[in-house]
C-alpha cells in the first residue's frame, strides 16, 4: 500500500493565496485545479490526496499526491507549470528588437525606393543590414505579438482613374533579382 502524502502546516498567507487561486476566473485553469487540491486538503484534513485530485477534476489517482508534494517542497512556486524541455530558441530578444525597430521606420528614410514594407523587403532589409535571416513565420509572429499588423495594400488597377504611370518606379524591385 502506498504512503499517505500528508499536506503541510500552511501559513496564513499561503492560505489566502491557495483560497483565492482555487477560485480564481483569469487564473489558467490547470493552476485553479492544483490550488483546489491543496484547498479540499486544508478544508477536510482526514481527505487523502488522491481523492482530492480526483474531486479537483483530474483523472487519475496518483495527480493529487503528485501536487500535494510539490507544494509541501515549493510552496505556491510548486504548483505552476515546471519549465518543459525544447528547442532552445534560434534567436534572442536583441534580434527581436531589430526587427521591430526596422519595421518601424519607413522605408524611404533608410534610402529604399519603396515606401511600404512588404515580408519579402522587410527581410532582405533585415538581411542586408544586419546579416540575419528570419523566416516568414517568425516574421508574422513577432510583429503579430509586438501589436504591429500589415496594412493592406489597395489595389490601383480596378478605377482608371486612380492608376498611377509611376507605380512599377514607387513599388520598387519585385524580387532580389530585379
Amino acid at each position: 500500500m502506498p504512503k499517505r502524502v500528508r499536506l503541510r502546516q500552511l501559513t496564513t498567507e499561503e492560505q489566502t493565496a491557495i483560497k483565492r487561486l482555487a477560485h480564481s476566473r483569469t487564473e489558467a485553469i490547470r493552476l485553479v485545479q492544483r490550488a483546489r487540491i491543496i484547498e479540499m486538503m486544508v478544508n477536510d484534513p482526514a481527505l487523502n490526496a488522491s481523492e482530492a485530485g480526483l474531486r479537483a477534476g483530474f483523472k487519475s489517482n496518483a495527480v493529487g499526491a503528485i501536487w500535494v508534494k510539490r507544494f509541501n517542497e515549493a510552496g505556491l512556486a510548486g504548483l505552476q507549470d515546471e519549465a518543459r524541455p525544447g528547442r532552445p530558441p534560434d534567436h534572442d530578444q536583441t534580434v527581436r528588437g531589430k526587427l521591430i525597430k526596422l519595421a518601424l521606420q519607413k522605408p524611404r528614410t533608410l534610402g529604399y525606393p519603396f515606401e511600404l514594407w512588404t515580408l519579402a523587403r522587410l527581410q532582405t532589409a533585415l538581411e542586408e543590414r544586419e546579416g540575419i535571416h528570419l523566416s516568414d513565420s517568425t516574421i508574422w509572429t513577432w510583429l503579430d505579438e509586438e501589436g504591429l499588423q500589415w496594412k493592406r495594400q489597395q489595389s490601383w488597377f480596378q478605377e482608371v482613374e486612380r492608376h498611377d504611370p509611376e507605380f512599377v518606379e514607387k513599388r520598387g524591385p519585385l524580387s532580389r533579382l530585379t
